[in-house]
């Protein structure tokens, strides 16, 4: 478990980045490390996604450091910023303990359950992970990770064998988790080298970013002209509806938040000529298509 002391002792540094550090799987389960972005997180994370899940639309076991009450705690994640519509087995949710009942007044993730809570001290200048004051084994942390995946993975069949259920119909196509792609790789794509993400208080906002007529999926800001970007992934909808989406957003920035240069990106899997016909009458939405490895390339008209 050297990747949970890596991430103990990065928590109470400077350093957010994350890339190269940790391993991209644990087992069948890919591992997503956040520090914060901007500025330090008041509450670092380490979680475990299976296929399908992202952290703002899904559930996953997770490790939450509340560094102000030197508490981790591993957790049954829940993310916060959508809905998933499904959760954790109900036995779970009606037997454990929310984050918020076991951390006073938590900063974030207090909607979550609690599978085990470790303290985490520095003695003789190294982190050490205790309960009641007693060293926890690496034994010990491997012993409840296990044990938690295996809870996890019971959800995951029992959902999958609902033919009903979202994972059965295989609701997770490449769409559904480009959101989450784009902001992780943020200044690897070419979003990047224009515009930058919204943060307020070290806290990201530009994902999911709220508005009275329905969330943006990215609003972010020209790096030169400080004006905003309006950019919408082309789901289950046509193209003219992600147009008019697109447009709805525009006028609402324009006017809510004062920002008559605002512009418009659709992020899609594939050309069409609904697209091609909706953006000629739209000259400030531009269209980005994603290929297969997640590269962004602009479609010009």
């Amino acid at each position: 478990m050297q990747f949970l002391q890596d991430f103990i002792k990065q928590a109470h540094s400077d350093n957010l980045k994350t890339k190269g550090l940790y391993p991209n799987s644990f087992g069948d389960l890919e591992v997503r490390v956040s520090f914060g972005q901007g500025n330090p997180a008041k509450v670092p994370w380490l979680g475990f996604l299976a296929s399908g899940m992202s952290i703002s639309n899904g559930y996953y076991p997770v490790y939450l450091y509340f560094k102000d009450e030197e508490a981790l705690v591993l957790a049954y994640g829940i993310s916060e910023t959508n809905d998933f519509g499904v959760s954790w087995d109900e036995q779970i949710i009606e037997s454990k303990n929310l984050v918020s009942e076991a951390i006073q007044s938590p900063p974030r993730y207090g909607d979550s359950y609690v599978f085990r809570r470790y303290s985490v001290g520095n003695k003789s200048g190294s982190w050490e992970i205790e309960i009641d004051g007693v060293a926890v084994t690496a034994q010990k942390l491997q012993s409840d990770l296990d044990e938690l995946f295996a809870q996890y993975r019971k959800c995951l069949d029992i959902e999958v064998s609902d033919k009903s259920s979202d994972l059965s119909k295989g609701l997770f196509y490449m769409e559904k988790q480009l959101e989450d792609f784009i902001i992780r790789n943020w200044d690897e794509t070419e979003f990047g080298e224009k515009y930058e993400l919204i943060f307020q208080d070290g806290v990201l906002k530009s994902q999911q970013y709220s508005t009275a007529i329905g969330p943006i999926d990215i609003l972010a800001k020209d790096k030169k002209t400080g004006s905003h970007v309006v950019i919408e992934l082309k789901r289950d909808q046509t193209s003219d509806d992600t147009v008019g989406q697109v447009a709805r957003y525009m006028g609402w920035v324009k006017e809510e938040l004062k920002d008559p240069d605002v512009k418009g990106i659709i992020v899609a899997g594939s050309f069409d000529q609904r697209l091609h016909y909706a953006q000629q009458m739209v000259p400030n939405i531009d269209v980005f298509l994603y290929q297969v490895d997640f590269k962004l390339s602009e479609y010009k008209k």
